[in-house]
């Protein structure tokens, strides 16, 4: 078990979570009010999506990332910044015998400089790496990170000076995640992201999170989470483990059965079982000793 454990806040993702919890982050200063209430809660990472204001939807536009950004840190110049580059590979297939006709209104499929656009212009410390395609729930809905795309990925990334978060949705994506540490596409200590729960990727239990763990390289950091209301008992699972921990309401709507979560609320209760289980909660100093950002 980790003596510090680092806290991520995945603040609003792009999901349809809108019209289900009163107060997601939609705009960009709700984005960034709300990743500072997790900051400040304990958090030493904030990882940020960005949304359209008008509709809620998830989208790519470089300029919200810039706002949100530049709002973090015009109040909190600590914390570790971590913006999503898993916009930009939905694939909706056609219906019935016609899979070739996409729902258009609903794909989002762009290649690897267009999808790290933001990433490429505002440098944040941390930015995600998607290891692999995944069925995205009971839809026609299919996320797409093809090998090709995601050597090219890792090797923008690795250009611009910013450190991946491997996330890793399935054991597949795992094996591909060491396959680019092992070609030196990802630099310095890789650092993993053991998503469980989203479906049908890897299911959220003990024995998968288990499982993942074994199969990482020795010399790695790496963190997990569970979605739903298993974001708290893999919380612990993590942390016990040796690993680090994610919440926030990317994954996760609820503090408690009936009651609404914010971002500040599911950091707070993370804390609370980091010290609770005997740990101490990582300063963002601390975490970038941890994950070799300082060098």
């Amino acid at each position: 078990m980790n003596p510090k454990v680092i806290i991520t806040c995945a603040v609003t993702g792009a999901g349809d979570t809108v019209g289900k919890h009163p107060a997601i982050p939609v705009t960009p200063e709700q984005i960034a009010n709300s990743a500072l209430e997790g900051a400040s809660a304990g958090a030493a990472i904030v990882h940020c999506h960005v949304r359209e204001p008008e509709t809620g939807k998830g989208v790519r536009n470089v300029d919200y990332y810039r706002e949100v950004m530049e709002r973090i840190r015009a109040r909190n110049t600590d914390v570790i910044i971590n913006l999503t580059a898993g916009m930009g590979g939905d694939l909706m297939i056609g219906d019935g015998e016609t899979p070739r006709n996409f729902d258009e209104d609903n794909t989002d499929l762009v290649g690897p400089v267009e999808r790290l656009l933001h990433v490429a212009e505002l440098r944040p410390e941390i930015c995600t790496l998607d290891c692999g395609s995944l069925n995205f729930g009971d839809t026609n809905s299919i996320v797409v990170q093809t090998p090709v795309q995601l050597r090219e990925q890792a090797r923008l990334i690795q250009s611009y000076g910013v450190k991946p978060e491997m996330e890793i949705f399935d054991s597949g994506n795992l094996w591909f995640a060491k396959q680019l540490v092992s070609e030196g596409l990802i630099s310095g200590i890789p650092m993993f992201q053991l998503c469980l729960g989203i479906p049908w990727g890897a299911p959220v239990n003990t024995e998968t999170m288990t499982y993942m763990v074994s199969q990482l390289p020795d010399e790695c950091v790496w963190a997990g989470f569970g979605i739903g209301r298993w974001q708290m008992p893999m919380a612990a699972q993590a942390m016990i483990l040796g690993g680090h921990v994610r919440v926030g309401l990317e994954d996760n709507l609820y503090l408690d059965k009936g009651v609404y979560a914010s971002n500040g609320s599911l950091t707070e209760r993370a804390t609370e079982i980091i010290r609770l289980l005997g740990a101490q909660v990582a300063t963002p100093a601390e975490a970038r000793g941890i994950l070799g950002l300082n060098s």
